[in-house]
């Protein structure tokens, strides 16, 4: 046997026809037609609401901790087992290493350190390339690195008693940029910010005349191309071999700089090799200008 729910109208007797439903009471029809909210009201509402569904948290992000030593082996050189500084990478195989680390190894060798493959069978130095991304990555995630880099840059000029070159007289971070946990981004100290930006705008109108000047003799090594009417010229040391290649082709009206080779001491230099590195590994004791040659591309397998 069925017994109605608590508070429903019995059923009507048998023989007679259905009632019609109870109508609401007085107060809740009053405040449909005034537009008071009743009690479901606010439920309706929310119902009502597009997407039908009450505004949720936004989840809260995930952090975790990583010590510094876990990812050593991806951020260090393996032939001097310290830190990379000025890392430049293998183009073959993408294998990264300090630049005067692999410098050294591929004056007697030409495979790659790590894998062994072949990078070049006679230029091995115009396969390599250096890596900013990895090396600003390296400076962020190890505290204090560049800061020293830079101290110890200045004390060798110092104890030489050559002028401190203008791109590392201050400390290249100036700025004391540091990651911020909550989404990696980097960050700067609001105190040096302005003082930050002045200098950068500053250094951008400069040209990098403030920078350490090398002074170059190019010299013409091959009786298919003509000599340069000015060749001697003085640039910045930051400048690269690859800027001396378009300034050369620019001159001479080549269609590309790609076809030209530019020697020093006999030895073809990689393309982005700078003006500094060259004196200081092949013009160290001998007197300015540095005196390089430029020929047609030759390629030799």
């Amino acid at each position: 046997m069925l017994y109605p729910a608590a508070g429903a109208a019995p059923p009507p007797p048998p023989g007679e026809p259905p009632r019609a439903p109870a109508r609401p009471p007085p107060e809740t029809q009053a405040s449909r037609c005034s537009g008071t909210p009743g009690p479901h009201s606010q439920e309706m509402e929310a119902e009502q609401k597009p997407g039908g569904r009450r505004p949720e948290e936004k989840p809260k992000m995930l952090t975790r901790k990583i010590k510094l030593w876990d990812i050593n082996a991806h951020i260090t050189c393996r032939l001097c087992s310290g830190y990379l500084i000025d890392a430049t990478t293998v183009t073959e195989c993408l294998h990264t290493f300090c630049r005067s680390c692999l410098v050294k190894y591929l004056e007697e060798n030409n495979t790659c350190p790590t894998c062994r493959i072949v990078i070049h069978q006679s230029h091995p130095l115009q396969y390599i390339g250096h890596d900013r991304t990895m090396q600003d990555i390296v400076y962020k995630l190890v505290p204090g690195l560049q800061e020293a880099e830079m101290r110890k840059q200045r004390e060798f000029y110092h104890k030489l008693g050559l002028e401190v070159p203008g791109d590392i007289k201050g400390e290249a971070c100036s700025a004391r940029q540091h990651l911020d946990p909550r989404n990696g981004e980097t960050k700067a100290d609001d105190s040096s910010h302005k003082a930050t930006t002045e200098e950068k705008q500053e250094e951008d109108d400069d040209y990098h005349r403030s920078d350490e000047q090398v002074s170059i003799c190019l010299e013409c090594n091959s009786s298919k191309l003509r000599g340069l009417k000015r060749k001697w010229i003085r640039c910045s040391a930051q400048a690269t071999v690859l800027h001396l290649k378009k300034f050369i082709a620019k001159k001479l009206n080549l269609s590309s700089f790609n076809e030209l080779d530019i020697l020093c001491n006999e030895e073809i230099l990689g393309k982005d090799h700078t003006l500094k590195f060259v004196v200081v590994t092949r013009w160290r004791f001998k007197k300015a200008p540095l005196l390089l040659h430029y020929r047609p591309k030759m390629d030799l397998l």
